[in-house]
């Protein structure tokens, strides 16, 4: 994994754009280059160093079994992270964060499960005996759920970590998890501050190339980590025979 980190993908992705100088955040210093034209720009090696520290972790997670939940609801990280976390089977949120995912869950699972109900409703042939209001009314509710929470539809218990792009814009996930000791991997930008998070990025988290550079490392270490779970699962069912 970590011999696949070519700092000139990381460059050519832009990943070491960070914002102007007059809007860092002091504590980003150490992963801070230079300055050119008014921009901070973020030092790639510091970068690398730190995506080879959080994939490994990552790994381990995800090797033994548990979710990771990927968190970006900003217009240029939201395709690109609903894509990411689909093609390893990752619960993600990328429409706006209902407040109490984490700490209120039971609340979370609840709404989830009204739609599997209407589901059900439709399958039985109970929507049908339904007025034409109701079902209307049926209808924009499974809607709303299916947007919001239908991407963590199969999430039955809280992930066993975070991974969040943009800390300034999804305060609320991290403070959530902060309150729940749930590990945070995140993008960090140059105005962010990185001791919110224990496994902070430093990287350009406004430009979707940039976005997609730094998320494929991490899929690529989810499916290590499920390669690793399911050759292990082999190895005991073999042992067992």
């Amino acid at each position: 994994m970590a011999n696949n980190i070519e700092i000139k993908e990381l460059l050519d992705a832009g990943v070491h754009f960070g914002h102007l100088t007059r809007k860092w955040n002091p504590n980003m210093a150490p992963y801070i280059y230079m300055e050119r034209n008014g921009i901070h720009v973020i030092n790639l090696y510091k970068t690398a160093a730190k995506i080879e520290e959080a994939t490994e972790a990552l790994k381990k997670i995800v090797a033994s079994g548990k979710k990771v939940l990927f968190v970006a609801t900003k217009k240029q990280a939201k395709d690109v992270v609903a894509e990411k976390a689909k093609s390893v089977k990752m619960p993600y949120i990328t429409e706006r964060w209902p407040g109490g995912m984490l700490t209120n869950f039971v609340t979370i699972r609840k709404a989830v499960k009204k739609m599997s109900s209407i589901d059900k409703m439709k399958k039985d042939g109970t929507f049908d005996t339904l007025s034409k209001r109701e079902k209307l009314h049926v209808e924009r509710m499974r809607e709303k759920l299916e947007k919001n929470l239908g991407s963590i539809a199969d999430m039955q218990r809280l992930p066993a970590a975070l991974f969040v792009v943009d800390t300034l814009r999804e305060h609320i996930a991290v403070k959530e998890a902060q309150k729940l000791n749930i590990p945070i991997f995140a993008m960090v930008d140059t105005n962010s501050d990185p001791r919110e998070v224990d496994f902070p990025i430093p990287a350009n988290d406004d430009a979707s190339k940039s976005i997609e550079k730094v998320l494929s490392y991490f899929t690529e270490a989810i499916n290590e980590g499920l390669a690793s779970r399911t050759a292990e699962a082999n190895k005991e069912n073999n042992s067992n025979e």
